[in-house]
């Protein structure tokens, strides 16, 4: 583990030499992003084997250990449709809150929630999407149903004073109706844009956008919604995450989802792999000279921990590698 350790620290210090010239050469770049960590809900909402929750609640631990900004706990969904996330309210309730660290939960309906406020949820997110048949086949309703369940949530969240996030699902594309026109998403984003959500993250839900389809759908919601309030979520279906991640901060996006140990896949998309893991993502803004305030060993130690936990391989090539080390 030293040698793992030391290994890492010249990577990073060669990393470091190489800022002036990373800087100069791509582009405008934000100076810091904001990591969402999206591991414990996303990541592992898929998983067939029930998670003990004391193995989540370490895990949400570690990672708020790491200094990730934002962590997305958990999901107060019905048992029904996911029997993983169950123990939402045990999760939330039993984990550390660390100082100027914010744990949301997705909440796709009113009774979900109430049920999270109960539990102690200071943060919440809703789901849309820029396709009619995959909302279908995902929360069980059409597009402007779903609206009206965020609406619902977004006003009973205003009256307590809780942020509300908002979720944009296969903005690069679907796996019922193919190819998804860019001014869809930005219809479907300044739509939970204007409800109340500050901020809107677009995801690629099952990873087969490339850079410039990415351009193009962020140059069409950049019209509707404000930069400022954008988050880009890729999965690594194709291995495009981190390039697709890479043309939105040239954009000027800031806020990226990511997952430890590249946790997640979707169940309504045959061989989708899972997200952006967040260790690959850490090491490139790095090398870029971006700061997150994250601590890449920590982060490890996290994706390392989950990855027994579920005994399997890591997605992440940075764990990968350096594991070898």
């Amino acid at each position: 583990m030293a040698t793992a350790r030391k290994a890492m620290r010249l990577r990073l210090a060669g990393l470091e030499s190489l800022r002036a010239v990373s800087t100069s050469t791509v582009g405008t770049l934000p100076k810091r992003v904001k990591i969402v960590e999206v591991g414990p809900r996303d990541g592992l909402q898929n998983e067939k084997d029930i998670i003990p929750t004391p193995v989540k609640i370490k895990l949400i631990d570690m990672l708020s250990e790491a200094g990730l900004p934002v962590i997305e706990a958990t999901s107060f969904v019905s048992p029904k449709w996911v029997p993983q996330l169950a123990d939402a309210a045990e999760v939330l309730k039993g984990i550390q809150r660390f100082p100027g660290i914010n744990y949301p939960v997705l909440t796709p309906n009113l009774k979900g929630f109430q049920d999270a406020v109960a539990a102690g949820a200071k943060e919440v997110a809703v789901l849309g999407a820029a396709s009619e048949l995959f909302t279908k086949k995902n929360i069980n309703c059409s597009l402007d149903e779903s609206f009206q369940r965020s609406d619902e949530v977004l006003k009973a969240a205003q009256a307590r004073s809780i942020p509300v996030r908002g979720y944009v699902s296969c903005v690069l594309g679907c796996p019922y109706q193919g190819k998804i026109s860019p001014a869809k998403v930005a219809e479907v984003a300044k739509k939970l844009y204007s409800m109340g959500c500050y901020e809107i993250s677009l995801g690629d839900t099952i990873g087969v956008g490339t850079p410039g389809v990415m351009k193009d759908m962020l140059s069409a919601v950049m019209h509707e919604v404000p930069v400022t309030a954008l988050a880009v979520h890729c999965h690594d279906t194709y291995g495009q995450a981190l390039a697709n991640t890479l043309m939105a901060l040239q954009m000027g996006v800031s806020v990226v989802d990511s997952s430890v140990a590249g946790l997640g896949g979707c169940p309504y998309a045959q061989g989708a792999s899972g997200n952006l893991a967040t260790e690959d993502l850490l090491y490139m803004l790095a090398g870029l000279g971006i700061h997150t305030g994250v601590n890449l060993q920590k982060l490890l130690e996290a994706g390392t921990f989950i990855s027994k936990a579920l005994n399997r391989k890591t997605s992440s090539k940075v764990a990968q590698a350096t594991s070898k080390l």
